[in-house]
């Protein structure tokens, strides 16, 4: 790994490195990693205290396995290298900092309250049609999955896609100050991490934190369809690029002609001020995958994709798992979106599934960290269903009782279902489900719905 020497390791840390001759000072090493499974020869070992586990646990089988240095916030009773630091989570930081700024490499950071990795996945996509490119990966967008990403990044990726997550003040600042975004990417500022962040307001002074760590001549990509960011004029003499749906006349991309294609997909038009204009059809529902679309073309724009090129990326872009995958299995159609979910999601989950030309089953579990207000966006979800052509509704979890209520109230025949725990809801799934059926699963991750995913596909 370029310039991650063990004495270059031990000055961007701040620790001090033991046992270490000359030469092995001098030699970089081959991977970083905080799993003692993962260790491979040359690599460098973190050993990170966890909630269930102590990595300090297991840095003797990492010298077995081939380690050539740890990290340690234990002094080591080995003759062996290892750096001391005072706190190891600090250490993978300064040292993916120290890394990224050694590396010539492009980065876009992603952030939002909705739509980040969507959005991360589409922009990936288009940029591979011209660069090299590493993306973040499953969920590794906090303050140690982020360090673990760059630490992916090698010298032939021209871009890294960045996706940055965060639930409290200063969190941001900490993942920024390690990325340095050339393009910042605000997908909106809708209602999540509530129990920390209080308001929109707050979230959206979190979210902007990345800008006060952007590079010299950066750019920032916002949806200007966003109340919140539309607000933004400039920062620092950087007038962001809007892009949307809905005030075409204040975009500098947007996008028209939108036309549903069922569960297959959306079809639009993207267009800019200048010579672009792209029938696309991409190839996952609902509309708020053309507004990464847009945010994606924007990206292509900015760093130097011909029209055609950002038309292919945003044409090869398929579901990931969890996240509005069409999975078929013994004629029941699932859309799985059961990783995460919010209020801004869930609306537009269901939305999906309204698409859908069969019998329309909606399996909804709980939504978390929304805060003292939790009760009522529940409530209001409850009021946003019986509004839209949903054939069957099965709500789970203690909050989704609000739902429950208000679509009860509203009409004592609807076909409705509640269950406490998800597991009740799984051992009466087969009555409820039948052959033909489209089946939105979508919850908060903390449900643990992929159980439901997994009751449907084991049996295919």
């Amino acid at each position: 790994m370029k310039n991650l020497t063990l004495h270059n390791l031990a000055e961007a840390c701040r620790g001090r490195l033991f046992n270490a001759e000359h030469d092995i000072c001098e030699s970089e090493v081959a991977e970083i990693v905080t799993d003692s499974r993962k260790v491979v020869k040359n690599s460098l070992f973190i050993a990170i205290r966890g909630e269930r586990v102590d990595g300090h646990d297991f840095i003797d089988g990492c010298y077995e396995a081939g380690a050539v240095c740890v990290i340690s916030e234990k002094k080591l009773q080995t003759e062996k290298p290892y750096i001391l630091v005072e706190r190891s989570l600090q250490a993978i930081k300064d040292i993916a900092e120290f890394y990224l700024k050694g590396l010539n490499c492009k980065v876009v950071g992603i952030t939002g309250s909705v739509g980040k990795t969507s959005t991360k996945e589409m922009i990936a996509s288009v940029l591979g049609e011209k660069y090299q490119v590493l993306k973040t990966e499953g969920n590794f967008n906090n303050e140690l999955g982020l360090p673990l990403t760059v630490f992916r990044i090698r010298e032939e990726h021209e871009v890294a896609v960045l996706e940055m997550g965060i639930s409290d003040f200063g969190e941001m600042s900490r993942l920024a100050q390690i990325a340095k975004p050339d393009i910042s990417v605000i997908t909106n500022i809708g209602l999540c991490h509530l129990e920390n962040l209080k308001t929109r307001d707050g979230i959206l002074q979190a979210k902007t934190e990345m800008f006060n760590y952007l590079k010299e001549d950066a750019a920032i990509i916002l949806n200007g369809d966003d109340d919140k960011l539309s607000a933004i004029k400039d920062y620092n003499g950087i007038v962001p690029v809007f892009y949307g749906i809905e005030q075409k006349e204040l975009m500098d991309v947007y996008a028209d002609s939108i036309t549903p294609e069922g569960i297959r997909g959306i079809r639009c038009n993207i267009r800019d001020r200048e010579h672009m204009n792209l029938d696309i059809m991409i190839q996952i529902p609902g509309r708020h995958m053309v507004y990464n679309a847009l945010a994606a073309a924007c990206v292509g724009r900015q760093l130097g994709l011909k029209p055609e090129e950002i038309r292919r990326g945003i044409e090869k872009i398929l579901p990931v798992s969890g996240r509005n995958h069409i999975i078929s299995v013994d004629g029941i159609t699932l859309i799985d979106d059961c990783y995460n979910a919010n209020p801004v999601s869930m609306k537009a989950s269901i939305d999906v599934l309204s698409y859908a030309e069969t019998r329309k089953v909606a399996i909804l579990g709980d939504m978390f960290e929304l805060g003292a207000n939790e009760a009522e966006f529940h409530s209001e979800l409850g009021d946003y269903i019986g509004a839209q052509e949903i054939d069957v509704v099965v709500l789970a979890g203690r909050r989704m009782k609000h739902a429950y209520l208000k679509l009860h109230e509203a009409n004592e025949n609807y076909n409705l279902y509640y269950f406490e725990k998800t597991d009740d809801l799984i051992q009466e799934l087969d009555q409820i489900i039948r052959q033909g059926d489209t089946v939105l699963v979508k919850a908060s991750h903390g449900m643990n719905f992929i159980k439901i995913i997994r009751h449907f596909t084991k049996k295919s």
